[in-house]
C-alpha cells in the first residue's frame, strides 16, 4: 500500500488540484461575456474561415459540459452546448482551442498524426494492460510461474503504450491552445484583457493533460517495481 500511495499520490493530487481549476477558470469566465458578443460557434466559425478551412463542420456536441473536441477523420469540431451556445471568455477560448487542432490537422502537425495513430492502439490496450498484469502477476506469486512472470511483463509493455499516448498528448493540447490566443488576439475577437482570462482557462486545462501523464507514469513505475521485487524474490 506504501509503494502504490508513493508512486499514485503525485498524480491523484495533481489531477484534483487540476481538476479544480479548470471547474473554477471555466464558471467563472463562463459568466464573463466577450466585448464583441459572439458564441464559441461563431468564434470557432471565423476563424476556421480566417484560416482557408471553411470546409470543416462544427456541431453541437450532446456529450455534456466540456465534451468538446476536434474529430480528425470526420474533420468535425463539435463543441459542447455552454461553448457553442454562450458569447463568453470560457467558451471562445475552449472553441479557439478546438479550431486549433483543426489547424494542427491541416498542418499535417506530426505529435497529433502520432496520437491520432495512438489512439486504436491504446484503447485495446489500456483495458488489456491491467488484466494481463495482474494475471500474471498472480501466476508468479502463488504458483511460483516464470511464465506468469512473462504474462506479467506483456501487460506492462502494453500498458506502455498508454503512458506513451498521454506523453504525445502534451505538446498537441500545449501547441492547440498556443495556436488558440494567437489567433484570438490577431483576429481582433478578443479585445483588451479578455485574453487573460482565456490564458486562465486554457492553462488550467493543460494541468489535466500534465496530471494524466503524472498518474499513467505512476502506474507504469508501481508495475515495474512490483515485477522487479518479484523477480528478486
Amino acid at each position: 500500500m506504501f509503494y502504490w500511495l508513493l508512486f499514485a499520490l503525485p498524480g491523484l493530487i495533481l489531477g484534483l488540484w487540476a481538476q479544480s481549476r479548470v471547474k473554477g477558470a471555466f464558471k467563472k469566465y463562463s459568466e464573463v461575456r466577450t466585448a464583441r458578443n459572439v458564441t464559441g460557434a461563431q468564434v470557432a466559425r471565423a476563424l476556421l474561415n480566417e484560416q482557408g478551412l471553411s470546409h470543416v463542420a462544427i456541431e453541437e456536441s450532446q456529450g455534456g459540459r466540456l465534451s468538446d473536441h476536434y474529430d480528425p477523420r470526420s474533420q468535425v469540431l463539435r463543441l459542447s452546448p455552454q461553448v457553442y451556445r454562450e458569447p463568453s471568455i470560457a467558451a471562445a477560448g475552449v472553441a479557439a482551442h478546438e479550431m486549433g487542432h483543426a489547424l494542427q490537422d491541416a498542418n499535417k502537425y506530426v505529435p497529433l498524426k502520432f496520437r491520432s495513430a495512438l489512439v486504436p492502439a491504446t484503447q485495446f490496450t489500456s483495458k488489456l494492460a491491467p488484466m494481463l498484469f495482474m494475471a500474471g502477476f498472480m501466476l508468479s506469486i502463488f504458483l511460483k510461474s516464470e511464465w506468469g512472470l512473462y504474462i506479467a511483463w506483456a501487460g506492462v509493455a502494453l500498458f506502455a503504450v498508454a503512458v506513451i499516448f498521454t506523453l504525445v498528448t502534451l505538446p498537441v493540447e500545449f501547441d492547440a491552445s498556443k495556436r488558440a490566443k494567437r489567433l484570438l488576439v490577431s483576429s481582433g475577437i478578443l479585445v483588451g484583457d479578455e485574453i487573460e482570462g482565456v490564458n486562465k482557462v486554457l492553462d488550467a486545462a493543460a494541468l489535466t493533460y500534465v496530471a494524466a501523464a503524472v498518474t499513467a507514469i505512476g502506474q507504469l513505475l508501481y508495475y515495474v517495481m512490483l515485477l522487479s521485487g518479484g523477480r528478486r524474490r
